[in-house]
């Protein structure tokens, strides 16, 4: 009996565990530009370099690019703008402006939540 009810909490532990890895996958960047319909108003999470960082303060505008090994996407943040060259994962929300013939216009990508790479020493 003691045997069978570990049992089943491993499975349990194992279970919940492997719903909150699928939860957490990475998309690749060429996939939002390749299909940006199908992310249309979902969140997706994103794994890159971020460059080319752009600042206006009178408008509160800022936005970088984020770059993984199949593309680069610009996304909005209301944070402040991460470190570049450095490797970051983002949770955030893709939107277009409007989809005409199943094409995306205005495509935007808003950084929800950012989550820094640990340095190894």
């Amino acid at each position: 009996m003691k045997h069978w009810i570990s049992r089943v909490i491993l499975m349990l532990v194992l279970l919940i565990v492997g719903l909150q890895a699928g939860a957490g996958e990475i998309t690749p960047i060429n996939a939002i530009i390749a299909a940006p319909v199908n992310y249309d108003g979902k969140e997706v999470m994103l794994r890159g370099i971020p460059k080319s960082p752009t600042r206006l303060p009178l408008i509160n505008f800022k936005a970088y690019v984020l770059e993984d090994s199949s593309g680069e996407i610009t996304v909005l943040t209301e944070t402040d703008l991460p470190n570049m060259n450095e490797e970051i994962t983002i949770r955030a929300v893709v939107k277009s402006l409007a989809i005409v013939k199943g094409e995306a216009v205005g495509l935007t990508v808003t950084e929800l939540e950012r989550y820094q790479q640990i340095q190894k020493l």
